[in-house]
């Protein structure tokens, strides 16, 4: 089979030939169609392979209008046969057995697939309790989404119920091709069970309705940690979205545990999630964490800071620092002396110099002594290709505010 033969300029091959999996449209000389291409172009999603200006052969990958021109999928020469996804999968899910995932009776809730990280990218796949759930960011994979199905169902065995699609927001935002959510097969008279266990910690998940795939799966050994440290402490959690954090402190024994989002849904979402866990030392209030903070000092033993992406482009960076900046000085300025702060950016724009550099800041400015306890990070199970270190999107710090 003859594929679409992607160009690059001379010197714009650099990066992937370090296998770097992002083609941008810039570094494209040109594209030649073969001889019985159907059409007079080629279509988004389409398999494309990609050759130096010397006509070299880099790899092969899907192609898409917008900035990333080509997602590259294979640095060999491939058949990107329904054989070669199933492997694909089947190699993603081996690793997460290898990370003691998909047998642990204490959680049943984890990242089986995270895009580059696995020789997939723009393909996410949450699996809750018996449901996959599929968000693509690439039009090459929504196009092969069945095939996606069918080999999660061949892999995962009775281990799989449903799989649900809930990439209508995610897909490019040029993209011709519409993806609204729903699901794409569910198992004959099976039951659809929304509560999920990470950690003996129970947590109902909505994957129609929720934020991303309904839960931050990335948070799981950080909620973990937390936890460690909040026996008998009194603990806030703002931005709780879902009440991870809170649900892990006051399992651990918190003596009190403040939840807080501007959400109103959010709240109602942690709110289950307390009841659920049959918590009672616990209080929420749907307000901004910034007003929330105001003429709190001395309550919190533990702060934890966990906001959404205050950059999602780098022509924002500037004022998402400051955004950062801000908001770790009213928490250092509130903690009780010897507290900890547990302090996130999920920024992907916002590397880990630039976010450590702004915590020192904040620091500097609210006159406190602060030494680093732990250096925060996601976990193995959304894995980074060293190869594209983009993938380390999750950063944090756990600092001793005296």
């Amino acid at each position: 089979m003859k594929f679409i033969k992607v160009i690059l300029h001379n010197g714009k091959d650099h990066s992937v030939k370090r296998f770097h999996p992002w083609v941008f449209s810039g570094a494209i000389k040109k594209i030649t169609l073969p001889p019985d291409h159907p059409k007079d172009d080629l279509s988004e999603g389409e398999v494309v392979e990609v050759y130096t200006a010397q006509n070299e052969f880099l790899g092969m990958g899907h192609y898409q209008i917008g900035s990333i021109a080509v997602r590259m999928f294979s640095f060999a020469e491939v058949e990107p046969s329904y054989e070669f996804w199933k492997s694909k999968i089947q190699r993603a899910y081996n690793f997460r057995t290898q990370l003691n995932l998909t047998n642990n009776p204490a959680t049943n809730c984890y990242r089986l697939c995270f895009g580059e990280g696995d020789g997939l990218p723009g393909f996410i796949i949450d699996y809750y309790n018996g449901t996959a759930v599929f968000q693509s960011h690439s039009i090459g994979m929504h196009l092969i989404k069945h095939e996606f199905v069918k080999a999660l169902q061949e892999v995962m065995g009775e281990k799989l119920v449903a799989v649900y699609d809930k990439s209508e927001d995610t897909m490019p935002k040029q993209a011709a091709i519409k993806a609204p959510n729903g699901y794409l097969w569910k198992k004959e008279n099976a039951v659809i069970n929304t509560i999920a266990l990470e950690n003996n910690n129970k947590f109902e998940v909505d994957w129609e309705g929720g934020q991303k795939t309904g839960f931050f799966l990335d948070q799981r050994e950080n909620r973990a940690l937390l936890g460690s440290y909040s026996k008998d402490k009194t603990v806030l959690n703002t931005f709780c979205y879902t009440g991870g954090f809170s649900v892990y402190a006051a399992n651990a024994g918190a003596k009190e545990v403040h939840s807080i989002d501007i959400s109103k849904k959010a709240i109602e979402l942690t709110d289950r999630n307390i009841v659920l866990n049959n918590i009672k030392n616990h209080e929420s209030h749907a307000v901004d964490t910034f007003d929330f903070l105001k003429n709190r000092e001395n309550i919190y033993d533990i702060i934890v800071l966990d906001p959404p992406a205050f950059a999602k482009h780098q022509n924002v960076k500037h004022n998402a620092v400051m955004g950062y900046k801000r908001l770790n000085y009213e928490a250092m300025k509130q903690i009780k002396p010897g507290g900890l702060l547990f302090t996130f950016s999920c920024s992907q724009v916002v590397d880990k110099y630039t976010f450590n550099s702004t915590v020192m800041a904040a620091a500097i400015e609210a006159g406190r002594t602060v030494r680093v306890l732990h250096h925060l990070s996601q976990p193995a199970d959304h894995c980074v290709n060293i190869f594209h270190p983009e993938g380390e999107y999750l950063k944090g710090l756990v600092v001793h505010v005296e």
